[in-house]
């Protein structure tokens, strides 16, 4: 039986700038978050490591790859921050609405091609063995992976809200259909790490 074990982390927390330019990389505590996602990946026997172009990416993926000395790692296009989807905003609620409003044309026109491409590339079975790869992203393309594993509508990429540096993990047979394996797990980070971006209150 040919699998690939696809395991998938949003960056670790950026920098506050006010903006997401490429630049930008991670903060003191989105480099925490990174180094703990390499120690704790150090027993999975990845094959190889892809990430990003943007900065933020880069750098979470050479910090997690420290942990994990001879596993090779590679910048791909692919898995950048994209819009996987046009959605069309008809009958979702307003802030989803006025979300995707804010996305321009070439991004809409754009986005999806790339999409589809990591699709092709990350989201099937391998040709045969064993392969297990992970891959440093944005949160958008661990949303659509998930939405695509499940098979679910398009526009339920929306609303998916992958903390940085927890794992996603999907595994792709040629026995049958993805199994989503682990969703947004953070067991490797101490509760002041997890769930960035959410209220102060939301931590438990």
């Amino acid at each position: 039986m040919a699998t690939r074990l696809l395991f998938l982390a949003r960056h670790g927390e950026q920098e506050e700038t006010g903006a997401e330019a490429p630049e930008v990389g991670l903060s003191a505590r989105g480099r925490r978050q990174a180094t703990l996602l390499g120690e704790r990946l150090r027993g999975a026997r990845l094959d190889a490591v892809h990430h990003g172009p943007l900065a933020r990416a880069a750098e979470t993926a050479a910090l997690v790859a420290a942990a994990l000395p001879g596993v090779p790692v590679h910048q791909d296009d692919r898995a950048g921050d994209h819009m996987p989807h046009d959605t069309d905003p008809t009958g979702l609620p307003e802030r989803h609405a006025a979300f995707l409003a804010e996305f321009t044309a070439e991004e809409r026109r754009e986005g999806p091609v790339v999409t589809a491409e990591a699709v092709a590339r990350f989201a099937t079975a391998p040709a045969s063995g064993d392969v297990r790869e992970l891959v440093v992203t944005h949160s958008f393309l661990v949303a659509w992976l998930v939405r695509h594993a499940l098979e679910a509508p398009e526009r339920r990429w929306i609303g998916l809200n992958p903390a940085n540096c927890a794992l996603t993990v999907i595994r792709y047979s040629d026995a049958g259909p993805p199994a989503l394996i682990a969703l947004n797990d953070p067991a490797h980070l101490p509760p002041d790490l997890r769930a960035t971006g959410f209220p102060a209150d939301y931590h438990f």
